[in-house]
């Protein structure tokens, strides 16, 4: 019966969560705030089982597909291009963060060592992938400003993880600082052998896969191969997600067929909206718990929402400081950072994006049992969570009032249509080389004339008594999207175009491409 109950308590997870996901967004509130309300409404029902959360697995379960799932549509291009915002973002600033806000919460929280303090401050420290995706996803935000949060959230675990097993063997005995080095440089170097070697490893293996399914279910594990054999080495498990997701991601038009692609597309979108805003749920369903356990009769109601306010804001005010000393780095520092600097509009606008998640509640349940104030520590945590996502709805105000300028979706628009005429360009190309000397003329001529009414002679052939012709069309058109995707990725390799552009081109190939086997199958088969 115990696995019938957990059956029902899956199922039933799974239809909050959609059921409530979709009623904000037809409302238009935001559905990360509503999960959270949800559940910790529902943690208070009687006779509902209690949640506890367990660390482990939302390290090893949960966050390694919702990292992967992240990196995947994350452009390496994009990243290169930002590598240096992004850097001191993810781990320039949580250092920062650590030292400020573990002082902060030494001087502010009673009885708790300076250890204790920088334990914390490591688990508040990194912003969330989810959290982020979730709110400046619904926001027309600036690309570049899209891709510098998107790529602090994917890279700031890993330097906050690794800071906070080093607080946690300085509450439980000496530090040595040398060996916090030390451990921070293996993290680094075996995360990021093991996601080069993983994700060039399996994108070798996947080459080889025709089949959609067994490529699909290669991706599906591919985080956790990454994940837990970097984590078990001492290494940087996040790391290694990351960059395997990366790796795959920027080869999949090389490696996979259209099939594969957009199934595999089509499957993560599936499983990233799941997790996401399950995650949420979850976050609320725990409230009753922590509650129980933060009662600490010596601080008192005042004293505890003090604390919690005080926090905060101080962690607002952090970010924002490191944000304006990097800001003037970028704008009035050596000409390599000038190059690159960036407004102060985006400045206050990423000040505003420090979202925390599912990563901060599970790293402070990691803290040992003897940490002094564990339980508040676990609860302040909580509102931590909670009132950064309360103040990332704040953004849209921000930035109607800093008049930040949306994505151009006209030069968008535009550079897709340019891009697709050098890829039909390419097409055509390639069909020189390939007509045959019997090959319908009236098939080479509607391929020249427009190369996307394959459709219409697939599905009403002519009937010139030339039964050839939709195999003629179908192989020539198939050699010619081969060239346009070909021409479509040496133009992204050469940073032509926008990545915008890019993926959009290619869906639009790969799309074309399965319509025309699917029906070319059709055809053969006689159905």
């Amino acid at each position: 019966m115990d696995s019938v109950f957990t059956i029902i308590w899956i199922v039933s997870f799974v239809l909050v969560t959609v059921t409530v996901t979709g009623l904000s967004r037809r409302v238009g509130w935001s559905a990360p705030i509503s999960l959270v309300a949800v559940g910790a409404l529902a943690s208070f029902i009687p006779g509902l089982p209690p949640i506890h959360l367990e660390p482990e697995l939302v390290l090893y379960g949960l966050l390694p597909p919702l990292l992967f799932a992240a990196a995947i549509r994350t452009s390496i291009v994009d990243v290169r291009a930002r590598g240096d915002s992004i850097l001191a973002l993810s781990v320039g600033l949580v250092f920062f963060t650590i030292i400020a806000v573990g002082f902060f919460t030494w001087l502010v929280v009673p009885a708790i060592t300076l250890a204790t303090g920088f334990a914390f401050a490591a688990v508040v420290a990194p912003t969330d992938a989810v959290a982020v995706t979730a709110i400046a996803g619904r926001l027309r935000l600036p690309r570049r400003l899209v891709t510098i949060l998107e790529g602090e959230s994917l890279f700031n675990d890993a330097a906050a993880l690794v800071a906070l097993s080093a607080a946690i063997t300085a509450i439980v005995g000496v530090l040595n600082p040398w060996a916090v080095a030390g451990d921070f440089a293996l993290a680094v170097v075996v995360g990021v052998a093991f996601g080069v070697a993983v994700g060039f490893g399996l994108t070798a293996v996947r080459k080889q896969l025709k089949a959609p399914v067994l490529d699909t279910c290669l991706s599906l594990v591919t985080p956790f191969v990454a994940f837990i054999p970097a984590q078990l080495l001492h290494g940087s498990g996040v790391l290694a997600v990351v960059i395997a997701g990366l790796i795959f991601g920027q080869n999949a038009p090389v490696v996979q067929s259209a099939e594969a692609r957009i199934a595999e597309s089509l499957n993560w979108r599936t499983i990233r909206f799941l997790l996401e805003n399950s995650v949420f749920l979850f976050i609320g369903l725990n409230l009753a718990s922590i509650l129980v356990g933060a009662m600490n009769p010596g601080l008192g109601v005042g004293m505890t929402v003090a604390i919690c306010l005080a926090m905060l804001a101080f962690l607002v005010f952090e970010r924002f400081v490191w944000i304006v000393l990097t800001t003037l780095l970028f704008r009035a520092g050596p000409r390599r950072f000038r190059d690159r600097g960036w407004s102060w509009n985006n400045s206050v606008a990423v000040g505003f994006a420090g979202i925390r998640g599912v990563v901060t509640l599970a790293a402070v349940f990691l803290l040992p049992d003897g940490t002094p104030q564990k339980a508040f520590l676990q609860f302040l945590a909580f509102v931590v969570v909670v009132g950064t996502l309360v103040q990332g709805l704040t953004l849209p105000w921000i930035i109607r009032w800093l008049k930040l300028p949306p994505p151009n979706s006209s030069q968008e628009r535009m550079e897709a249509q340019n891009l697709m005429a050098e890829a039909r360009a390419a097409g055509i190309s390639r069909l020189d080389a390939e007509v045959a000397e019997t090959d319908s003329r009236s098939v080479i001529d509607r391929l020249r004339a427009d190369a996307a009414l394959y459709n219409d002679e697939l599905e009403n052939p002519t009937t010139a008594g030339d039964e050839s012709s939709p195999a003629a069309f179908g192989r020539l058109r198939l050699a010619m999207i081969g060239a346009e995707r070909d021409a479509v990725l040496a133009a992204r390799a050469e940073g032509r175009y926008q990545e915008n552009a890019v993926r959009a081109v290619l869906a639009a190939i790969d799309a074309e491409e399965i319509a025309l086997r699917v029906i070319g199958r059709k055809v053969d088969s006689g159905e």
